[in-house]
């Protein structure tokens, strides 16, 4: 009986509100539109909901215009007409509606129905901010950090952040946390980033459970705890967090904290690599490759590794042209490897580098250039590839595309050798009969020289 009375109490509201509407009271006819937006009390009729906020809209009634703007953005009720969206929108954020005044700077921001301007969406951003809407500062927080209208201002930005995560923002509360973590605007604090993480996390934000789990992992601002670092990350992936999906596929294919398990990595890998995640593309290759929880099957490696370097992966790139030189789960084309090798070491990649130097060399799916093929060796070999450096040792040995130098020869070979390269250090035997006492000890100083050299470089700040 109470369902029914209530029932019936709501459907005369809607007949009142039809009737007040009728007679032009602007106030009923937002109300009624809301009525059938929502489809209280009343089937659902977005087309009869868009006529009635129009009606208030027309009449003045900023909240009515702000809605009636939303509708416009999101084609309900109405064909999608940004340039209307943004025209009602304008008509409530100037009478100060503090929703419109967000929407009409997103529009800005978004250059949709108006041509892009930062600046214009900043200010936009900033009076809805100064009238206390938590998303507005949020934005506006944003516009800050990035230098996007306004000039970059960690303060500022960190202080519209507290300001909205103090009201419970979950996306000003995931930004706090990274100026915690990353020092912007305030001194580096990793048990204060994740302290805001986890309130995030608490509203179910996908970004911040995923900071906490990595947080948990590698001990930054709380002991490192595998477990509970495994369990944030299934939570933000379970949300499609494709980050999430491929942290959890390292941990569970490594045995990193948890139980080892293939098939499950190889599922999580699956999941972030079929929603574009490039490094799970470039891990699921590998899965497939070396039949990692899932049957071996070099077709699909060279698939997933492809899509992986169509998105700029060197090390996928490296792969996809080893697949092609060798005629691994494709018809062999030394043309085609020679291409994807040279994409990855246009990007440094030392292996993909000596082996375009190998392909030019050879004369291997391109014109034979043995000068060629000594730059890439040497840009190879700089990098500490012990390969290249023993096949740069081979070229300066026999004077192949540079003049002949056994003392460099020598040098190579020597931190060939050392770097593990087994057949380099027969050569470097050969190399040294050339050589006088005094010429070895030059070879010896300069592979010294180069070892302290590249130590220096990479050592650690």
């Amino acid at each position: 009986m109470k369902n029914q009375s209530s029932a019936r109490a709501g459907y005369d509201t809607f007949l009142w509100y039809r009737e007040a509407a009728e007679r032009g009271n602007p106030y009923a006819q937002f109300n009624l539109a809301l009525v059938y937006k929502k489809g209280q009390d009343v089937a659902r009729d977005e087309v009869r909901a868009f006529y009635w906020m129009l009606k208030a809209a027309q009449q003045g009634l900023a909240f009515a215009q702000n809605h009636l703007g939303v509708m416009y953005y999101n084609g309900r009720g109405v064909a999608s007409n940004d340039k209307e969206a943004v025209r009602w929108f304008r008509a409530a954020a100037l009478q100060g509606e503090v929703s419109a005044q967000q929407n009409l700077g997103q529009m800005y921001k978004k250059g949709r129905g108006v041509a892009r301007n930062d600046e214009t969406a900043v200010s936009w951003f900033y009076r809805a901010s100064e009238q206390g809407v938590a998303s507005a500062q949020t934005l506006l927080g944003e516009a800050y950090v990035h230098g996007t209208g306004v000039r970059r201002n960690y303060p500022l930005a960190l202080a519209w952040f507290r300001k909205a995560a103090l009201q419970n923002d979950a996306s000003a509360q995931l930004n706090l946390g990274l100026m915690y973590k990353h020092g912007h605007g305030v001194a580096r604090n990793d048990a204060q980033a994740l302290a805001w993480f986890k309130q995030a996390a608490a509203q179910e934000c996908a970004v911040a459970q995923r900071l906490v789990g990595v947080a948990y992992a590698e001990g930054q601002g709380v002991p490192a705890d595998p477990l509970r670092a495994y369990a944030w990350l299934v939570r933000a992936a379970e949300q499609e967090d494709a980050d999430a999906q491929f942290n959890l596929g390292i941990m569970l294919a490594n045995g990193k904290g948890v139980e080892r398990d293939d098939e499950l990595a190889f599922t999580w890998y699956r999941r972030a690599a079929e929603s574009g995640h490039m490094l799970a593309q470039y891990n699921l290759g590998g899965m497939y490759a070396r039949g990692r929880g899932v049957a071996r099957d070099d077709q699909r490696a060279l698939e997933w590794y492809r899509m992986a370097a169509e998105q700029g992966a060197p090390n996928a790139q490296f792969n996809v042209g080893v697949m092609y030189a060798n005629g691994h789960g494709v018809a062999k084309d030394e043309a085609r490897a020679v291409a994807w090798y040279r994409c990855a070491a246009e990007q440094g990649d030392a292996s993909a580098q000596n082996n375009l130097g190998v392909m030019y060399a050879n004369g291997l799916g391109v014109e034979r250039d043995e000068e060629v093929a000594v730059g890439w060796y040497g840009r190879a070999a700089e990098q500490g590839h012990a390969l290249a450096q023993f096949n740069l040792g081979g070229m300066y040995g026999s004077g192949r595309g540079v003049a002949r130098d056994a003392q460099k020869s020598c040098m190579w070979l020597t931190l060939a050798a050392e770097a593990g390269e087994l057949a380099a250090a027969s050569n470097r035997k050969n190399a040294e009969l050339d050589l006088t006492p005094q010429a070895r000890e030059l070879a010896a100083a300069s592979a010294q020289r180069w070892r302290a050299a590249h130590a220096a470089r990479t050592r650690p700040l």
